[in-house]
C-alpha cells in the first residue's frame, strides 16, 4: 500500500502545482483532490484486516445464525462505510504530510525527496503520521477556521480530522458548517450523513438517510451515497433495493475497485436473504464484433509530434524538461486532461496523449471531443510556467486525431 499511497502523493503534488499556478482552477483542484482521496480509501480499505467482532455483532459462520442477523459480508461493508472517512481522512494527511518536504526536480517528474517514500526497507516512513501528529495537526487547521470561516474545504477536511480521532461530536459540527456553506457537494453531504449516523448509534434511519437523499439529488453516481443506502436498505429488510443501490456502485466504481469487491459480499447476501436471483452474466460479444463502447474508447487519444522551432534552438539544454499536455477545447478547464513529461535531447517527440496519461480519474480525455495540444520546455522542471521557457500549441484538434504538430517557438516572459 505504500508504494500506490507514494504514487497518489506524486499526483497531489502535481494538482497542487497546477493549483498554485493559476492553471487548475479551485474547483476543479478540489474535485480532483476529492477523486485522489477516494483512490487514496479505496487503498487503505484493501489491506484493512478483518473487522473486530465486536464491531460488527458476532463471528459466527451465517449457517449457525438465525436469519435475521445480519451475515459478515455486509456488516463488513456497513463498518467499512462507518469507519470508511476515518481511513480516508488519516491516510489523506499520509498523502499529503508536510508541503516542504516534496521535492519535484528536473527529471524526476513529480517525484518525492529521497527522505520521502524512498527510505530503506525495515525503516519507518516520513509520513506514517502518529496520532499525536493527526492531533497537532487538526488543531492547527481548527485555529485556521476560526480566522476563515467561510472555507467550506476547511470544515470539511476538519470534519475528517476529528473523526480520525474518534470526535465524533465535533466533527458533526464541522460537517454542519461545511454543508451550511456548500449544500450541492454529494461527497460533503455522504459524509456528513456517515457523521450523523455516528453519532446517531451507527443507525442511518431518520436524519442521516435525508442527507444520503440529498447527496444522491446531488450526485446519482456518489459511491458512499449509494452504498450508504444500500445499508440502509439491507437494515430496513428492503434486499431488492439493496441489490438496486449497490448494483450502481458497482456500475459506477472502477472495475478492479475494492469497493467493487467490497460490495460483493452484500449484494450476494442481500440477492440471498430476498430470495432474488443472482446477478445476469453479461454475454459476450461475438467473436471479431467489439464491445460497446470499446471502439469509442480506442479512438479518445490524440498523437502528433513536438518538434523546436530552429530560431529556439540554442535556448534549451539538452536535460530540460518538456511538457505534452491537452486541454479541453471548450468550457473553459484549463486542467490538463492528459499529460507526458520528456525532455529536450528527445526531440522531434512523437506522442500520444490518452486515459492512461490522465493527471485524474475525474478528468480524461475520453471525456471531451476536442482538444488543443500545448508543449513547453522548462528549465527549472516545474510545471509553473517561468521567464525563459519555451511554448508552443496546436490549434483544435479532434480527439481522436493524429498527426498533430506543435513546435516550440515562443518564449515565456
Amino acid at each position: 500500500m505504500d508504494k500506490d499511497l507514494n504514487t497518489l502523493r506524486r499526483q497531489l503534488v502535481q494538482l497542487q502545482e497546477l493549483h498554485a499556478s493559476g492553471v487548475l482552477p479551485t474547483t476543479a483542484f478540489e474535485e480532483s483532490k476529492a477523486a485522489l482521496e477516494r483512490q487514496v480509501l479505496e487503498r487503505v480499505m484493501a489491506g484493512d484486516s478483518e473487522p473486530d467482532p465486536a464491531e460488527v455483532g458476532t463471528s459466527t459462520p451465517p449457517a449457525a445464525r438465525p436469519v435475521p442477523a445480519p451475515v459478515p459480508s455486509s456488516r463488513r461493508l456497513l463498518l467499512g462505510l462507518g469507519v470508511g472517512v476515518l481511513a480516508l481522512a488519516a491516510a489523506g494527511y499520509a498523502v499529503m504530510g508536510s508541503p516542504d518536504s516534496w521535492n519535484v526536480g528536473p527529471g524526476a517528474g513529480a517525484s518525492l525527496s529521497a527522505s520521502d517514500g524512498g527510505a530503506a526497507p525495515g525503516t519507518a516512513a516520513p509520513h506514517a503520521t502518529s496520532q499525536e501528529q493527526i492531533a497537532a495537526m487538526v488543531g492547527k487547521l481548527a485555529t485556521r477556521m476560526e480566522t476563515n470561516p467561510q472555507d467550506a474545504e476547511g470544515w470539511a477536511m476538519l470534519g475528517r480530522s476529528y473523526t480520525v480521532l474518534g470526535r465524533h461530536a465535533e466533527a458533526l459540527v464541522a460537517y454542519k458548517k461545511a454543508v451550511d456553506l456548500r449544500q450541492d457537494d454529494g461527497q460533503l453531504l455522504a459524509d456528513y450523513a456517515d457523521s450523523l449516523a455516528m453519532n446517531n448509534g451507527r443507525q442511518l434511519a431518520g436524519e442521516p438517510m435525508k442527507w444520503v437523499e440529498a447527496a444522491l439529488k446531488a450526485d446519482p453516481r456518489n459511491l458512499k451515497a449509494l452504498s450508504l443506502a444500500g445499508t440502509h436498505a439491507f437494515d430496513q429488510k428492503d434486499f431488492a433495493a439493496a441489490v438496486k443501490y449497490w448494483e450502481q456502485v458497482q456500475q459506477f466504481a472502477p472495475a478492479d475497485s475494492s469497493y467493487v469487491q467490497q460490495v460483493q459480499g452484500g449484494l450476494d447476501e442481500a440477492r440471498q436473504l430476498g430470495g432474488l436471483p443472482p446477478a445476469a452474466v453479461a454475454a459476450k460479444p461475438a467473436t471479431g464484433a467489439p464491445a460497446p463502447g470499446a471502439q469509442a474508447l480506442a479512438g479518445a487519444a490524440v498523437s502528433g509530434t513536438v518538434t523546436l522551432s530552429p530560431a529556439m534552438a540554442a535556448k534549451p539544454r539538452p536535460d530540460d524538461t518538456v511538457f505534452i499536455y491537452a486541454r479541453a477545447a471548450e468550457g473553459g478547464m484549463r486542467m490538463p486532461l492528459a499529460i507526458q513529461r520528456r525532455q529536450v535531447k528527445d526531440l522531434p517527440i512523437t506522442f500520444t496523449l490518452d486515459d492512461s496519461s490522465a493527471m485524474s480519474p475525474a478528468t480524461r480525455i475520453s471525456g471531451v471531443s476536442s482538444v488543443v495540444v500545448s508543449a513547453r520546455v522548462s528549465r527549472s522542471g516545474q510545471a509553473t510556467p517561468q521567464p525563459g521557457d519555451v511554448a508552443g500549441q496546436s490549434g483544435t484538434v479532434a480527439v481522436g486525431a493524429s498527426g498533430v504538430q506543435v513546435e516550440l517557438r515562443e518564449e515565456v516572459r
